[in-house]
Formats: C-alpha cells, structure tokens, sequence
C-alpha cells in the first residue's frame, strides 16, 4: 500500500472512502463538523439517533455528497484506554472494507495524531493485505479495485511523514511474517527461508549465515539433527546480522518447523494441515529483521532460524531415543511431537557465539500455553526478570500483550530423566512451563526471554481486525524491543 500525508480539509477530499475512527465518549472537532454540515447533517444524526454508539469494531456507512468523499466509514473505538492499539485495529477494520467494496484509495483522519499515525499505517496495510498466492484469480469482470493507496490526514505533514515512513517499515515486516506463514509446507520449505533471508540481506546489507545438514553435523547439533533426520529436505540454520551500531547484539530466535506431523507421535489428522504454521516464529524473525533493515536503525542484531520438517518415516527419531546437544547435554526423547525445543535449543546453544546482550526467542511450541491464556496474550517466561518485564513493555506498545509465567526450580522436576539429563517433555501438567524449563537449560550464559506464540501467531476464525491465517505476532514486538534499546 502507497501512503501519502496531505493537510486537506475532509469535506474536499475527492477520495473513494473516508475512514473516521471515533472513540466512546468523543466529540467532533472542527474537520468532521465541516465535512458533516456538507453532508447536511448526516453525521450527528446518526449519533443522535444513537444508531452509531462508537462501540469497538462497530462501523457505520454513509455515502458521500456531490463533492468530497464519495463515501464515509465511521469505525468505532470503545472506551478508549490506549490510542495506538485502537487505532491499529479500527484501521484495520476500515482497511478490510475498502477492499470488500473496492475502494482503491481510501483517506484517514483521527484529530489526535500524536504517536497514533504510526499505527494507523500498520493497521491499514495489515487490513488491506489479503493472501491470493495459491489461489486461481476471478475472471476481470468480477474483480474489484484493490485497496493500494491511502492518504494520512495531517495538519504538520513534516512530522506526520516520519511516522508514516516506521510505520510502513513495521507493516512491510509484517507482511513478510504473514505472507510466509500463509504459504503451504510444500512451497515453504527450510530452503525456502534461507533463500527469503538471502534477498532480504541483499536488500539491506545484513551479513547471512546458512548451515546445512553437513555443517550441523560438524557442529554437533544432534538435538536439531534428530528432529531432522526422519526428512529428506534440508535442514537449515539460518544466520541474519544487522551491524549497525556497537556493543553486544540483540539476538531473536525463531522456530521454523515448516510442517510438523508430530512425527512418531503423530498428531491427530484433524486440523493438521494447521502445522504449516508451526514456522510462525521464524516468520517473525525474518519479519522483524525486513522492518529494522527499512527502518536502518543504529543498533546490532541478530536473527536466528532454525527449520526443519517433523515427518515420520523409517529414518524418523522415536520415542526412547537420547540426542546429544550441540551444548553437550543428553535428552531423552519421550514424545517426537515435543519436538521445537530440541531444534529450538540447538540454536540458542549456537548463539553463545555472538556474546549477546539478550536473546528473544519466539515459537509456537505448546497447546498447553493456547489453554491457559487463548488467543489472546503470548506466554513470557525468562532467565531474567529485568529483561521479562522489557520485552512485556514491548508487546504492550506493539499491540501484542504477553503474560508472564513463573520458571521456578520447582518445575524443573517434569523434565528430569532417569536415563539422561533431561527429557524433552514434562507430560500434560503445565506444559508451556515444562517446554520454558527446558529451553532454560541452555541459556545460562546470557539474558533470555522465550515467547510461546502458539495462540497468537494465527487465527482459525476471523478475528475481525484481521481474517482467519497468519496474524504478523510477535514482528511488533521485536521490533519496539530493539528500537527501546538504540541507543
């Protein structure tokens, strides 16, 4: 989507769709005033009429006068607690009816700028972006306009364009995220990832690092290995760098399992075609990385991708098996379908490599983690209160909440082994800790927040703001983390 920023009253506006968020509670300023008395009053008769109560995602349509916009989207807010998520999603929602009617350009106006533009622009990419990838286009009769273009409302444009410009970076990242997750396992394979992480770094002279089964072997990487070994693709672990600044990286870690079955323990058939998003947290990492490369900010970091398949077959790893760890621990495999935290902790084994200031990790990695919490929040856990409580922070200003879970020592017990150091699964008893506890045996070295993402990082239903698919989380967060710590 183009976004230009104009200083323009909205009753000239000669755009096809006008969007007006309106929180509960707020009165018209002057613009919308104006643009109501040429549309003779159309505005405040239906808030008189309490037919528009500017509740959240609720909107109300009115077509346009002679001149100005051809039609007005009212989109309500709610009680409005924090502007810059409001505005997101009642961007969204504007966004995703410009597109069901087929307004190609559509204008945006709220009278409180301030920190929300930024928002305002991710939330109408994100509305606007639909994936068409794998499907056969309508015949050109029955398609409409697409919505391409929109015009960001603005008394001081100068400062309105920096906004627009973070907030087009954030969204592009987003996009990326969504986009590779939306893609099937059969097109979005490891190699997939490594190639997208090539033009990506070539786009913004970041350093790429990509190992293979070959090189994993050489590095000792037999937990990653063993989640591998029952697939003919390629393993690959992929290594992004944005040096841009000076002291020690941010590192973020993603788990790419562009399919799991389960393997061995194979999952139930229904929904498993779902597990095509099982490489969300990688989608993130290669998001996060497009939205800090646009926005070039001064600081290092370092991505990094570990994806594979989880197949079973004749090769495949089984239930009994011990792997060694690329950090020298011993595992025992209880259950295949654990499988995210044995590639997962190869990689943040590898990281101790980059001497990090912190390391943020993010998989989709437990049911348990979607009960407790739904679709909702994140699960946040971590070797680090300090680091826990700003990665929180983050999420909250990207849209995105977490909710922290405790790692006591207690916990370690589900994931103690009779036959090795630990065991890859604690059972059902709470699981997403369990999964956190045994992620933590291999950070010690460094500060360490892991985000289970497993409810949040897709939607089996429409979700209102967004349609059912891939939602972009946690691309907000990573991204508002590192630009906290530019110095």
């Amino acid at each position: 989507m183009r976004f230009t920023v104009r200083d323009a009253q909205l009753r000239s506006l000669d755009v096809p769709l006008l969007a007006l968020p309106l929180a509960k509670g707020a009165k018209l300023d002057d613009a919308i005033t104006g643009l109501d008395d040429a549309l003779g009053g159309a505005i405040s008769r239906v808030i008189d009429r309490r037919d528009f109560r500017f509740g959240r995602d609720e909107t109300m349509h009115l077509v346009g006068g002679a001149k100005g916009p051809q039609r007005i989207l009212l989109v309500g807010m709610g009680a409005v607690t924090e502007l810059p998520g409001a505005i997101r999603r009642a961007a969204m929602i504007a966004a995703r009816f410009a597109r069901r009617t087929g307004a190609a350009e559509t204008a945006w106006y709220h009278p409180d700028a301030d920190g929300a533009i930024e928002q305002a622009v991710v939330g109408l990419s994100m509305g606007a972006w639909e994936y068409s990838e794998t499907r056969t286009p309508p015949p050109d009769e029955e398609r409409r306009p697409a919505p391409d273009e929109a015009v960001v409302i603005a008394r001081d444009e100068k400062r309105a364009k920096g906004q627009v410009d973070t907030g087009v970076a954030i969204a592009e990242g987003m996009l990326v995220a969504r986009r590779l997750a939306m893609l099937p396992g059969n097109i979005c394979t490891p190699d997939y990832l490594a190639d997208t992480g090539r033009e990506l770094a070539k786009r913004h002279g970041m350093k790429i690092t990509v190992l293979g089964r070959k090189e994993m072997e050489e590095e000792g990487m037999g937990s990653f290995l063993g989640v591998a070994q029952g697939t003919p693709q390629d393993p690959k672990l992929i290594a992004l760098e944005h040096r841009r600044g000076s002291g020690r990286p941010i590192v973020l870690v993603g788990k790419g399992l562009c399919f799991d079955s389960g393997g061995i323990s194979i999952k139930p058939a229904q929904s498993m075609e779902l597990m095509k998003f099982d490489m969300c947290g990688a989608a993130a990492v290669l998001g996060a990385m497009e939205a800090i490369g646009r926005m070039e900010l001064k600081v290092n970091v370092v991505g990094l991708i570990g994806s594979t398949t989880n197949m079973p077959s004749g090769t495949a790893f089984k239930p009994g098996d011990v792997l060694k760890s690329h950090l020298g621990k011993y595992i025992e495999i209880v259950n295949t379908d654990a499988e995210g935290r044995l590639v997962l902790c190869d990689v943040l084994s590898w990281a101790r490599r980059y001497e990090p200031a912190a390391v943020i990790d993010a998989a989709t990695l437990t049911g348990a983690c979607v009960i407790a919490l739904g679709h909702t929040a994140s699960g946040v856990f971590g070797n680090d209160e300090a680091l826990v409580q700003e990665v929180l922070g983050a999420g909250k200003r990207a849209s995105e909440p977490g909710w922290p879970f405790p790692l006591w020592e207690d916990f370690k017990e589900l994931i103690k082994s009779d036959v090795a150091d630990i065991k890859n699964s604690g059972g059902r008893a709470a699981g997403a800790i369990a999964a956190a506890m045994f992620l933590k045996e291999f950070t010690e070295s460094y500060p360490w927040v892991h985000l289970d993402i497993a409810g949040t990082a897709y939607s089996e239903t429409d979700l209102v703001a967004l349609p059912k698919g891939a939602t972009g989380v946690p691309v907000g967060t990573f991204v508002e983390f590192v630009r906290g710590r530019v110095s």
